[in-house]
Parts: C-alpha cells; sequence; structure tokens
C-alpha cells in the first residue's frame, strides 16, 4: 500500500489535485500496481480525505460565532497545551520509534495536535505491527498532501531522507 501511496503523492500535487478513487484505482492498474494494494491505499486514502475535510471545516471557526454541527459530530481538537496519552493498542501499533518521531516532530512546532490526530489515525489504518518509522514519514507526509501544503525544506528533507546512511560524528 505504501509504494502506491508514494506514488499518489509524487504525482499529484496536492490531495484535490487527485481523480476521483475509481479514476485514480484504473490509473493505478495501468501503472502496474497489484488488485489488493490499490484497493488498501483506496481505502486508506478515503479515511484521510474524510478527517483532513473534517478538520477543516472545525480548524477554521469564525470569531464569537458557533460552530455550524453539533459538539458530539465535531472531530475532537486538541488545545494546545493539552498532554497527548497514548492508548496501548496505539503503543502497540506504532511503537517507541514512531512515537518518538511524532513526539520530536510536535515539540518542534512542525506537527499542529490537529495534524497529530490525523496522523495517528491513519497510522492506526495501516498495517504493519508495529508500523516502520519509514511507513509513517509516509503517513505524515500524505497528511501535508491531504491539506495541500508542504512541510519546509528541512523538514521534508527528514521525512525523505535514509536515516540508516548516515554517519554519526
Amino acid at each position: 500500500m505504501f509504494e502506491v501511496l508514494v506514488y499518489v503523492y509524487e504525482n499529484y500535487w496536492r490531495g484535490d489535485a487527485c481523480p476521483e478513487p475509481q479514476q485514480l484505482g484504473r490509473k493505478l492498474t495501468a501503472v502496474g500496481f497489484e488488485a489488493d494494494e490499490i484497493q488498501e491505499a483506496l481505502r486508506w486514502l478515503d479515511g484521510l480525505h474524510l478527517a483532513s475535510h473534517k478538520a477543516e471545516h472545525n480548524l477554521e471557526p469564525q470569531l464569537g460565532t458557533p460552530p455550524a454541527q453539533p459538539a458530539s459530530s465535531m472531530l475532537a481538537l486538541p488545545a494546545t497545551e493539552s498532554l497527548r496519552v497514548y492508548s496501548v493498542a496505539e503503543q502497540d501499533h506504532l511503537g517507541a520509534e514512531c512515537l518518538g518521531f511524532v513526539s520530536f516532530l510536535e515539540t518542534a512546532g512542525i506537527l499542529a495536535p490537529s495534524m497529530r490526530e490525523i496522523v495517528l489515525d491513519r497510522a492506526m489504518a495501516a498495517n504493519g505491527n508495529p508500523v516502520t518509522l519509514d511507513d509513517l514519514k509516509i503517513i505524515i507526509l500524505m497528511v501535508y498532501w491531504s491539506f495541500g501544503e508542504e512541510p519546509d525544506a528541512l523538514v521534508l528533507d527528514e521525512l525523505c531522507d535514509d536515516a540508516s546512511d548516515r554517519i554519526a560524528h
């Protein structure tokens, strides 16, 4: 599935530039991806689209105006001073390395709490137990992509660079 996501990221500059799922599925088949990989990626992308669409509507409330949706249907947006406690299932599925990387991005101001929640949601929806750090980086890129944003150059380098080739000083 992650190869399909990388292909989509590289070939469609924003989430809203991506074709509809049926057309995208045909294009991915023509490129040579397996049908089961395509279906898994399309389900994952559909979940990403729903989460980012919901977050976009909830992130832009007008000051003094109550939200158009009842609070129970809104994506819970964490306060900036809140503390995120990971469930046992999240700890098991993501592993210490991925959770540490998410924490690093968040404390560096690169990953807002609302985007973190979407990253965690999509990571929990991904295969792998635990999810690898490389796969998590693809998920983070896809979350930025779904909002039509590109991380700055240093962050993009960190997300795309293979750390195993680095030599420690």
